[in-house]
């Protein structure tokens, strides 16, 4: 009975101590939903742990305000594309440097590496440049292809050569005993064999890519074409000033789809870094 209590005991204090370290992290989530049903004085008011007014309009008013459903939309098709673009050629770039022999392949990887080693602050003009002369400024189509061959790009190539390299040899040679060319090898093999790494590097790509407001700010200036990025900073009145209670309505929504992907997958966030680390 006395080891009974000691553990619910036990339990309680891992319990509360959970929740203190905790809430630092879910206090600035929570003071965003609450003001997010404020009135824009309200926000600037004396704070409360819930909602002064409950004004469900302003979810209304941030639809009206700017196409934000269009915003919506327009993260969700390139964060979906570059995700898929992403996790292929990365997968096939990178069974290619881990398991095939080449001239040059070590040469090239580290030219790929040099992709991680440059702020995007440093390539934005040349992108700009090359973007606006083979005519896709103001398009989605160069936010996709960042997404796939941009550092983020770079980066599922470096994590998914690591995975294919810790992968026992005696499976390919297994392979092409049963007639496997190189490329059967890595679509009914290797690629399956690597689910957790493809499913880290689609994770991260698509945290990156919904989170990524440079690449839209240089390459959009239709407002019918920005991503939520974007949208979010373009809640202001006429003199430029924030619309607090726009912007954290819209942001309560924007950060849906990254709360759900950290909650399901946050495992996978983690073994990601895990995966960086294997064996080269």
């Amino acid at each position: 009975m006395r080891r009974s209590n000691s553990r619910t005991a036990q339990a309680w204090a891992k319990l509360a101590l959970g929740l203190l370290v905790t809430l630092p992290f879910l206090y600035p989530f929570w003071w965003m939903l609450v003001n997010s049903l404020n009135t824009a004085p309200e926000i600037f008011g004396a704070p409360s742990l819930l909602p002064k007014s409950w004004r469900w309009a302003n979810y209304r008013e941030i639809f009206t305000y700017q196409p934000f459903a269009r915003h919506y939309l327009n993260s969700l098709v390139v964060a979906g594309i570059g995700v898929v673009g992403n996790v292929l050629f990365a997968a096939l770039a990178g069974y290619g440097f881990a398991r095939l022999r080449f001239r040059g392949r070590n040469a090239m990887f580290m030219v790929i590496l040099t992709a991680l080693m440059m702020p995007v602050e440093v390539t934005i003009i040349p992108l700009f440049e090359m973007v606006k002369g083979v005519g896709l400024y103001d398009r989605l189509a160069p936010l996709v292809l960042l997404a796939i061959f941009g550092s983020q790009g770079a980066f599922s190539t470096f994590l998914m050569r690591q995975y294919f390299m810790s992968l026992p040899k005696e499976l390919e040679e297994a392979a092409r005993i049963d007639g496997l060319g190189p490329f059967a090898t890595f679509a009914r093999i290797a690629f399956p064999l690597a689910a957790p790494a493809v499913g880290s590097a689609a994770i991260l790509a698509f945290l990156a890519s919904w989170n990524s407001f440079l690449e839209p700010l240089v390459f959009l200036s239709d407002l019918a074409k920005f991503t939520l990025p974007l949208s979010l900073a373009n809640f202001t009145d006429t003199y430029g000033l924030p619309q607090w209670h726009l912007q954290l309505a819209a942001t309560s929504l924007a950060v849906l789809p990254i709360l759900v992907v950290y909650v399901v997958f946050q495992r996978k966030i983690a073994d990601a870094m895990v995966f960086s680390g294997l064996k080269g």
